[in-house]
């Protein structure tokens, strides 16, 4: 059977592959402890379910719904916008997704034409440039530095920049290092971006999660010429506990959001009714919950990071946001013989029993993503386990 070209190039998602090897150890009886996927470890918050219950038994949730979503979520998302970015959008300027993922895809097939440039920077999320090539364009890869907690700088965009950019991606707080760029960073990258007319994909999934006196500065509350440059991609699944759920949305130009709207209606049809039900009482009900699990991966972050900081080799930033670790282990690699990130990963899952993100998914072949969305007692047997793997490598050779 034929297969396109598209699919035979793409590259499977590095984070859900490990997820799956550390399932299927497990299945195998094996004692895997998994820091792979992205997702809270708490369960949707009491309310919000109910919400969705509501919505089953009353019978709102039986229908399709506008392709763009509810105009009471649509609503709720420009109060939400209001309330966090201080700016006021139109419904028009609104769509609902099946999750933040598919607003990023969705939004590439409207904005990219063949051979059309995206601006990526490295580490970056494992879906963007493969998202980017499934509309036909050509990922830009900008590396960020370790010296400047994994930013890029206004000279390394103009210095990657064609007359086929289009657009350029930023993440703050990233995924997977964690780091948030500052107001004033943001504010120069913005106008670089208004003064070559190049489109901001402004993905702000973390932004609720920023620990230790952290801000995060929204890039479209900057400036009118900024706001109008942006497209705000955002979700209930990182704040909300709700990756399950699926539900995400884009917010910005009116005409970029019709087309996103006229792709969805020709392939979604609409997000889940119920699902959208439950993300209004999300962004519009009692926040309590947001709170406290900010504070749980906020004292998580604060007791693992030493931890894994003393594992002979690390070199490691501390996260600013989000709930990942991204160590360099170039060095740790080497003590315990290894030159292949890879590899280094795959013997931790099967002779350490505990599941990392090769960094090599992400842009980076000398790092691990470890994500702390775990218990406190699997993320200290983890390390344990991490420390005791290292070891005995190196006592080996």
């Amino acid at each position: 059977m034929k297969l396109s070209q598209r699919a035979q190039k793409l590259e499977p998602s590095v984070t859900l592959a490990a997820a799956a090897k550390a399932k299927a150890l497990k299945a195998k009886g094996v004692d895997v402890l998994s820091l792979t996927v992205g997702e809270p470890d708490f369960t949707t918050p009491k309310n919000i379910k109910d919400a969705a219950i509501t919505a089953i038994n009353s019978g709102q949730a039986s229908f399709y719904t506008q392709s763009a979503g509810i105009p009471e979520l649509r609503l709720a998302i420009a109060d939400y916008m209001e309330k966090y970015y201080d700016r006021k959008y139109a419904i028009e300027e609104i769509i609902v997704t099946d999750g933040a993922k598919y607003a990023l895809y969705n939004l590439f097939q409207a904005i990219l034409d063949k051979g059309d440039e995206v601006i990526i920077p490295v580490p970056y999320w494992v879906s963007y440039g493969e998202q980017v090539k499934l509309a036909e364009g050509v990922p830009v890869y900008v590396d960020g530095l370790f010296e400047n907690d994994f930013k890029v700088t206004v000279a390394q965009l103009e210095k990657a920049k064609t007359k086929n950019t289009v657009a350029l991606i930023l993440n703050s707080p990233s995924n997977p290092t964690g780091m948030i760029y500052t107001k004033e960073e943001l504010t120069a990258i913005g106008n670089w971006a208004v003064k070559n007319d190049i489109l901001i994909v402004a993905d702000d999934i973390y932004c609720r999660l920023v620990y230790d006196g952290n801000e995060f500065t929204p890039i479209a509350t900057l400036s009118e010429a900024i706001a109008k440059q942006t497209i705000v991609i955002n979700g209930v699944s990182k704040t909300y506990a709700m990756t399950g759920w699926r539900i995400g949305f884009a917010v910005g130009d009116e005409k970029i959001i019709k087309a996103m709207t006229n792709i969805a209606s020709q392939s979604t049809s609409n997000p889940t009714a119920a699902s959208q039900y439950a993300a209004l009482e999300a962004l519009s009900g009692d926040q309590t919950s947001v709170e406290n699990m900010r504070a749980a991966f906020e004292a998580r972050l604060n007791k693992l990071y030493p931890l894994v900081a003393a594992i002979p080799g690390v070199e490691l930033k501390k996260p600013q946001g989000a709930f990942y670790l991204f160590p360099n282990v170039k060095k740790t690699m080497e003590m315990c013989g290894y030159d292949d990130v890879n590899v280094f990963v795959e013997d931790l899952l099967e002779e350490g029993h505990v599941a990392l993100v090769t960094g090599a998914g992400f842009g980076a072949p000398e790092n691990v993503r470890i994500s702390y969305a775990a218990s406190w007692d699997i993320l200290e047997e983890a390390v344990r386990r991490m420390h005791k793997f290292v070891e005995n490598k190196r006592n080996k050779d």
